[in-house]
This record gives structure tokens, C-alpha cells and sequence, in this order.
């Protein structure tokens, strides 16, 4: 087993992880099998119980593992699946070395932080590494492993310990160390400053671990006088010193690294350069060349409760431009926070609340997705309901699919207190429960996660023929609420169907509403298994309905009924058309 080690310095968010995707994905396209580690050094046992105004969105994983969203990163580049072990963090192997010390494992021994703590970090990463991801046998060539945070961080060093030994131990040409680093430009002189990336060297190799590799974040590429300056004071050759300047989309990274030679450095430092052939992206570079040449746009608004960082919806994100990209479209996302659309922000702040309506109603599609807790939830109602009268598109996700519920037993059924329990635990009329088998003790890993199997009661439904006419589907889940199955015949006989549910045909996992152009609600995340060139079915869509391309959609994939063909698809004006009348802002995704 080969590693490659990406580690940063000078500040936080220079972009490891997209770093460590397009080394790997350059690696891949080398012919070589890749996998992906990331090391948390914070002390919760996973992200899982973490807001996603601290640390994005958690990222979910085939077998329930919250993990950061940096894994999401790995499988959408390298197109892998991932398990909970390669996510490390310092809780989990405070934990294990716990559990073995209370076991008797070190009997007779002081447990310390070298060399009980050092040496579980290394056997974890090297029994992650070995994990098949790519649905073949055996471990892989490579493992590319970033170590979060920045150097210098007291939570890290344990894992820098680690690392130093761990290079001594698998030994030369097996080790590959690559530093993302800052150089930043003094835009009074338009100098490039090397100094930030000095120090920071300075400080790895105190620490015992000396880079290979100098991934440079800057405005522009490196001039030739700044890269001979680092390579003089870093000890790191010109040519193994590549720049990662501001790009329209992180899509080209890889391409940035193919150019600049990265892979010739790396697979010779790992003894690879005669086994490896030359880096094949012809796909990447086309669907990249395809994306930046898009121009006509799709209106998306997102109404959530997290909008302050956009990271807490990256994988939502993702999905809906690999879904632009697929149906030719540049995508627009103009974000609502919900509580701006509910009555009492009308009273406080008008201006606000009328910006946020005007946003809502110059959308070409309208997606609501995930969250917990009760604040914005009446702002979810009401977007859903204005997309259910006004026949825009929509798209529910998990608690998106819930309020979607909760506002039809509401507006067409009468019953004007159905809510969920989490908000309401006293509701006359619950529409969405908690699960019986959720524990109201404890957090943390007690949700419903995970990949689990969704069974299409609806043959001719919109969601199974975006599924390309499958009986079943697997996505992956993250919930303790669901539709409360009592409910369901009500709901079914005022026109709002439920189309998919569990093996058990109780637990209902999609809705659609019939006579709409594309009502639908999910309660499971397509998002996190949505890929570039693979983009998820109903995301795609999403998409579609909302630049009026949904019946063409659905017969690319030979599914569609003649309902659909008289005209059931959206045919409202798109964005373009509504442009001039609506105030928000834009926000285009790159």
C-alpha cells in the first residue's frame, strides 16, 4: 500500500479536501486504485451531532457513518463508497483506547499518548486503507489521506506524531507528503508573499514530517522568482511545487494537477512512475469544458434554515448542478431563509419578508430540504404550499417531504393543528411521528442512517420512471421522524399519493401529488450518492420540470405515460423569461 498524505498550513479552508479528491482522481485516472481517509482531530466521536453552522452538512455513508463532508468530496470525485472507518477522529481512537485499557489490554501499563495513541491512529489508518471502496476485491493502490485542521493546532499534534512515525514505518518511496499552503497577494504591490508558506514549512518539519509536495493557494499561478524562493527555503524541488489559483469551478483542480505534472511527482516519490500509465481525464475535461460553456439559466430557490453557511448544504448542491449540467443549464440557486417567509417577519421587518416572497415567486423550481428543530418550519409550509397552488416544481427532502405533508392535511383536509411531534408533541392531528424504534435519550448515532431500500408501490409513478421504471431503489436515509402511517389512507383519498415506502409497506419514503406538474417529497437523501455525469434521477428531475424539459427527460429514458405527454410537464415561464421581475440577487453556483 502506497499513501499520500495532504496536510495544510496558514489558515483553515484553503481547500484540502478538494485537494486530496483531485489527487486521487488524477491518481485514478492513471490507472491506479484509489482510496480516501480523513482525519478529524476534534473529539466527537463522528459529525453527527454537530451544527451545521460550525462544520457544513454531515455527510452520510452507505453503512450510517456520519462522517464530515470532506467524504463526500472523495466519493463524488473518485466515485467510490466509503465506510465509517475512514473517517478518523479523535474521539473514536480516544474510545477504542479506552475500551482496550478498561478490557485489560494494556494490563500493567501507563496508558499514554505515545505510544498507545500514536499507535492506534496508525494500525486505524492502515486497516482503513485495505477496505475495498471501489466494488472490486483487494485493497487499493493508494491511499490518500488529509489530515484536517492546520499545522500548528494543539488537537492535531497526536496525529502529527503519528504521521512521522508512521512515514519511518512503511518506509521510502511508500510516503508521499503534500502541504496546502497560502500565498497570498499584497494588493497595494500585487506581490506575491511567500513568507505565510515559509513558516508554515518551518513548523511541519519541527514536527517531524518534511513535504514532497508544495500545493500553493493563490489569485494566479506562482511566478517562476516566487517559486524558486519556496523551493530554496522549503527544501522542496521547483518542479514537485504546484499553484492552485482561483478557478471558476473546483472541477478543474484535477486538471490544474495534470498540467503542472503533480502525478509525475508523486508516483515518483512512491516508486510508481514505470507502473502507471499517463493521467486519462478525456471525460472530466469534457463535462468541465460543457459546464463552463452553459448559459442559460435555471432558477432554483432553496428555502432552509442553515443558509448562513452554504457548506450546510453541499451535497444539495452538488446534486442540483450535476442535475444542471445533464440537462444543459446553467444553474442559479438564490437562497430563502425560511423564517423570513412566515407572519411574523412580515410584522418586524416587512422589507425582508417581502424580498423573501418575491425571491420565492421568481423561482423556476422550489426545493426545501433537511433540517431539525421547529425554527423556520412554518416558512417550509408556506413555500410548499405556494409551490403545491402555483404548480411550481418542488422538491422535498426528508423534513422538506414532512412539511410538505403536514401543509396538504392542513390546507386541504381541515385540519389546521396537524403538525409533527417534534414541533407539537400535543397535535390532535400528527402527521409525522417519532420512530418507534428511536432512542429520546440519546443522539448521537441513534437516528435511522444509512443506505436502505426504498419499494415503488406505483409503477407508472413520476419518481419510478426517473428511476428508469426500477421496482426498488436504495438511498441513503437520516431521520427520527416519518409520516405517520395512520394518516396515510386520509392523506390518499384527498388526492395526495404515497408511491414508495419500506419492506414493510408502514414507513412511507416518497410522495407525489398526482394532478401537480412535480410535487414530489422524499424522506430519504439522494443528494449524497449523486455523482458528476450521474447525477441523481430526481434531482434531474427537479431540473427538468423547472425549465420545462420533463416530458423530453423522461423519454430518454423510455418512461413516459401519455398523461405526462399531454402536457403534465411544468409550462410555465423560466427565469429567463421572469428576470426583470424578480429582486433577489443572483447566486451562481460554480
Amino acid at each position: 500500500m502506497k499513501y499520500v498524505v495532504v496536510t495544510g498550513g496558514v489558515v483553515s479552508g484553503l481547500g484540502k479536501g478538494v485537494t486530496a479528491s483531485s489527487i486521487g482522481l488524477v491518481l485514478k485516472s492513471c490507472g491506479l486504485r484509489v482510496t480516501s481517509i480523513k482525519i478529524d482531530p476534534y473529539l466527537n466521536t463522528d459529525a453527527g451531532t454537530m451544527s451545521p453552522f460550525e462544520h457544513g452538512e454531515v455527510f452520510v455513508l452507505d453503512d450510517g457513518g456520519e462522517v464530515d463532508l470532506d467524504l463526500g468530496n472523495y466519493e463524488r470525485f473518485l466515485d467510490i463508497t466509503l465506510t465509517r472507518d475512514n473517517n478518523i477522529t479523535t474521539g473514536k481512537i480516544y474510545q477504542s483506547v479506552i475500551d482496550k485499557e478498561r478490557k485489560g489490554d494494556y494490563l500493567g501499563k501507563t496508558v499514554q499518548v505515545v505510544p498507545h495513541i500514536t499507535d492506534a491512529i496508525q494500525e486505524w489508518m492502515e486497516r482503513a486503507a485495505m477496505i475495498p471502496v471501489d466494488g472490486k476485491e483487494g485493497p487499493a493502490d493508494i491511499c490518500v489521506i488529509e489530515l484536517g485542521g492546520t499545522i500548528g493546532d494543539i488537537e492535531s499534534m497526536p496525529f502529527i506524531e503519528a504521521l512521522g512515525q508512521f512515514s519511518y514505518r512503511v518506509g521510502p518511496g511508500n510516503f508521499c507528503l503534500v502541504h496546502v499552503s497560502l500565498v497570498p497577494v499584497i494588493n497595494v504591490v500585487g506581490e506575491q508573499k511567500t513568507k505565510p508558506t515559509q513558516h508554515s514549512v518551518r513548523g511541519l518539519r519541527g514536527l517531524g514530517l518534511t513535504p514532497n509536495i508544495l500545493a500553493c493557494r493563490s489569485t494566479r499561478a506562482l511566478d517562476d522568482n516566487v517559486k524558486g524562493k519556496l523551493s530554496q527555503f522549503c527544501h522542496v524541488p521547483a518542479e514537485n511545487i504546484v499553484t492552485l489559483y482561483d478557478v471558476p469551478n473546483i472541477c478543474h483542480i484535477p486538471l490544474l494537477l495534470r498540467d503542472q505534472k503533480a502525478h509525475e511527482a508523486i508516483l515518483k516519490g512512491l516508486n510508481l512512475l514505470g507502473i502507471a500509465r499517463e493521467p486519462d481525464l478525456t471525460e472530466w475535461t469534457a463535462r468541465t469544458k460543457v459546464y463552463d460553456m452553459l448559459h442559460d439559466p435555471v432558477k432554483i430557490v432553496m428555502v432552509g434554515k442553515y443558509i448562513g453557511l452554504k457548506d450546510s448544504y453541499l451535497s444539495v448542491l452538488k446534486a442540483l448542478l450535476h442535475a444542471s449540467v445533464g440537462c444543459h443549464k446553467k444553474l442559479v440557486v438564490e437562497w430563502v431563509e425560511a423564517s423570513h417567509l412566515d407572519d411574523i417577519t412580515a410584522k418586524e421587518d416587512p422589507d425582508i419578508y417581502r424580498a423573501a416572497w418575491n425571491c420565492l415567486k421568481g423561482a423556476d423550481g422550489i426545493l426545501v430540504p433537511g433540517g431539525f428543530g421547529d425554527r423556520g418550519v412554518q416558512g417550509k409550509i408556506l413555500a410548499a404550499k405556494y409551490a403545491r397552488e402555483s404548480k411550481v416544481p418542488f422538491l422535498g427532502i426528508c423534513l422538506g417531504m414532512q412539511i410538505a405533508v403536514i401543509e396538504y392535511a392542513r390546507s386541504v383536509l381541515g385540519l389546521h393543528d396537524a403538525n409533527s411531534t417534534e414541533f407539537d408533541p400535543k397535535t390532535t392531528n400528527p402527521c409525522v411521528i417519532f420512530m418507534p424504534e428511536g432512542s429520546k435519550t440519546h443522539m448521537g448515532g441513534t437516528m435511522r442512517l444509512g443506505s436502505r431500500r426504498t419499494y415503488f408501490k406505483v409503477p407508472d409513478c413520476k419518481s419510478a420512471k426517473l428511476y428508469g421504471g426500477a421496482t426498488f431503489v436504495d438511498e441513503r436515509h437520516r431521520h427520527r421522524y416519518e409520516v405517520n402511517p395512520d394518516m396515510i389512507s386520509k392523506l390518499e383519498a384527498a388526492g395526495l399519493l404515497f408511491v414508495g415506502s419500506d419492506e414493510s409497506g408502514r414507513r412511507m419514503e416518497i410522495v407525489e401529488l398526482p394532478s401537480h406538474p412535480y410535487f414530489i417529497g422524499i424522506q430519504f437523501h439522494p443528494e449524497f450518492k449523486s455523482r458528476p455525469g450521474k447525477p441523481s434521477a430526481l434531482f434531474s428531475g427537479l431540473i427538468a420540470a423547472s425549465c420545462g424539459q420533463l416530458d423530453s427527460h423522461l423519454n430518454k429514458t423510455g418512461h413516459v405515460s401519455k398523461a405526462m405527454a399531454n402536457g403534465l410537464s411544468n409550462g410555465r415561464a423560466t427565469y429567463k423569461d421572469r428576470q426583470m421581475a424578480s429582486n433577489g440577487s443572483l447566486n451562481v453556483v460554480e
